[in-house]
């Protein structure tokens, strides 16, 4: 089978760089795989788990948000931060896991649940949507 060179690489260091036989990655847009000469492409990549095989051996590593290019049978993952399933303190992931349910309970109980994010976002569009009726009314820009 045709291989892939794969690396994935932080600011802090260079996590893989090996040839592979199929990448499988957190798309954005959903769950991507990557094969040997595969077409180019860019994808933004989200917090997920990325795997990789080399003959029967299947590889995990937990990749944050970033970006992938394929280009000339070379697949790079530009990402945040990255590690392989054997570099993981799982004692250290846990307790990161119960501060976070800790404070997703505590916005909740919230009497105020605005979505702040969400909210900028609808008022962004009602902005845009002003400034354009404005402008479309004389056809030129102001």
């Amino acid at each position: 089978m045709a291989k892939i060179l794969l690396e994935i690489i932080t600011p802090d260091r260079v996590v893989v760089s090996e040839e592979v036989d199929i990448v499988t990655a957190p798309g954005v847009a959903g769950e991507f795989g990557v094969l040997a000469n595969h077409a180019p492409m860019v994808a933004a990549v989200k917090i997920g788990p990325l795997r990789y095989r080399v003959g029967d051996k299947e590889e995990w590593v937990a990749i944050s948000g970033g970006f992938c290019e394929v280009f000339q049978n070379k697949i790079t993952f530009l990402v945040e931060s990255a590690e392989k399933a054997y570099e993981i303190d799982v004692e250290r992931a846990l307790k990161a896991k119960e501060r976070a349910e800790k404070r997703i309970q505590q916005y909740m109980a919230q009497a105020e649940k605005i979505d702040y994010a969400r909210a900028r976002a609808a008022l962004q569009r009602a902005l845009t949507r002003l400034l354009v009726a404005e402008k479309g009314k004389t056809g030129v820009p102001r």
